[in-house]
This record gives structure tokens, C-alpha cells and sequence, in this order.
């Protein structure tokens, strides 16, 4: 299987830093980015995926599998620059999955991409930094 980075997310690299026409683009361009950094995440994407194909599940949440992952490692940030594992790349993960194994087409339930519609932000990913905490006495 591979590293399989380009083929994985059939994303575009920009030529000369043109920009994102849609937001999904843009997501894809992301997902890409963290996958060459973390490729440990598609093999335990495909491992759980394939534990709970075993199992018998006809169906299964997308969302229960990178849960699963978060628990089980790391996979990249430190909780304060940058999201561990970013929920935007779910849609990702569960299309490249049905579409490199098609035999298990529909076992993740999906959706059009609101994406698609959408223009791209052209800004960075959001950090836990951007966000507002309250603590336990604020």
C-alpha cells in the first residue's frame, strides 16, 4: 500500500502559489500536508477500518475511527498550536478509503461536500490558539 501521499487524497500541488479556487480544495491541500507529515495515521485509518469490517459491520462511523485513533497515539501538535488530528479531514480519510478498497463502497456513509460550493478561505488552518478556553473558575 504504501505511502501513496499524491494518490491518496488526488490532490494538485499549486503551481507558482496559485491560489485555492474552492474550500475543498483548500481542505484537500491540508489533509495532504498532514499525511506526508503523519502517514501513520492512513495505516491505522485502514487497520481500524478493517478491524471493524471483520468484526461484521456492515456500516460504520467515520467519526468512531478517528476517535479510536486519537486515543491510540499522537498523531502530531501538541494540543496547543495545532489540532491533533483535524475533524475537517474525516470526509477525506473515509473516500479514500472506499474508493481504494471498492469492495467496501457505502461502509462509510457520506455526503456531498459542502466544500465543493464554497470559496476557498486562502487563510491558514485554525489553531486551538484561535479559540477562547475557559477554565473550571472563569
Amino acid at each position: 500500500m504504501g505511502n501513496g501521499c499524491c494518490i491518496l487524497f488526488r490532490f494538485n500541488f499549486r503551481r507558482n502559489n496559485s491560489v485555492m479556487e474552492t474550500r475543498k480544495e483548500e481542505m484537500r491541500d491540508q489533509v495532504a500536508a498532514f499525511h506526508r507529515q503523519h502517514p501513520e495515521v492512513w495505516r491505522l485509518f485502514c487497520g481500524f477500518t478493517f478491524e471493524m469490517i471483520h468484526r461484521g459491520y456492515k456500516n460504520y462511523s467515520v467519526n468512531a475511527v478517528f476517535e479510536r485513533i486519537r486515543w491510540e497515539i499522537d498523531s502530531g501538535g501538541d494540543g496547543t498550536n495545532s489540532f491533533k488530528l483535524n475533524n475537517n479531514y474525516r470526509a477525506f480519510y473515509s473516500r479514500r478509503f472506499m474508493n481504494m478498497y471498492p469492495e467496501y463502497n457505502g461502509f462509510f456513509r457520506t455526503r456531498q461536500q459542502p466544500s465543493e460550493d464554497r470559496s476557498a478561505t486562502n487563510l491558514p488552518e485554525l489553531t486551538p490558539k484561535d479559540y477562547e478556553y475557559r477554565t473550571a473558575n472563569g
